[in-house]
């Protein structure tokens, strides 16, 4: 059996806060706001894995009221998540992820996001592909306000 999962994340960027985004750490003025450490990438790819295993979304498994998840590392959420399919009998085959942003440049830092990720996830970076965008200055991304990011999956039973 094969399914298919999509996930969306979004947090507002603010000055004092780390940004972290796939798992490491990138230098910017700003960073993400959340509960979390708001890694909005691994957010995303969460929710598609938890989607496509039909087990919910990150906040039912990782409430954002919780003393326990307060500034968590998002890496935790995305390994926990796929120890959670995996006990369904799912594996990960792939992800496509896409980072919506208008600065910092992206595309340098991709490689050692698909290392972290894979690392984190038990698969080879191969079977991770991570893009970048802006929204040629239109909306909250365009303004700098904030990042989102997409994600798609397939997983296998």
């Amino acid at each position: 059996m094969i399914r298919v999962g999509m996930g969306f994340d979004v947090h507002k960027l603010v000055e004092g806060r780390d940004l972290w985004l796939g798992g490491i750490k990138i230098g910017h003025s700003m960073g993400l706001q959340g509960h979390s450490d708001a890694d909005v990438l691994l957010h995303a790819v969460s929710d598609a894995l938890l989607g496509a295993a039909n087990m919910r979304d990150i906040g039912f498994h990782f409430p954002d009221t919780s003393a326990k998840t307060l500034d968590m590392d998002s890496k935790i959420i995305l390994q926990r998540v796929v120890e959670l399919i995996g006990e369904k009998g799912y594996k990960v085959v792939n992800i496509d992820a896409t980072i919506c942003a208008e600065r910092p440049k992206i595309n340098p830092h991709v490689p050692a996001m698909k290392t972290c990720m894979s690392a984190v996830m038990g698969i080879d970076e191969d079977q991770i592909s991570i893009k970048a965008t802006t929204t040629e200055r239109l909306g909250f991304t365009g303004r700098e306000e904030g990042m989102a990011a997409y994600a798609v999956c397939l997983i296998e039973k």
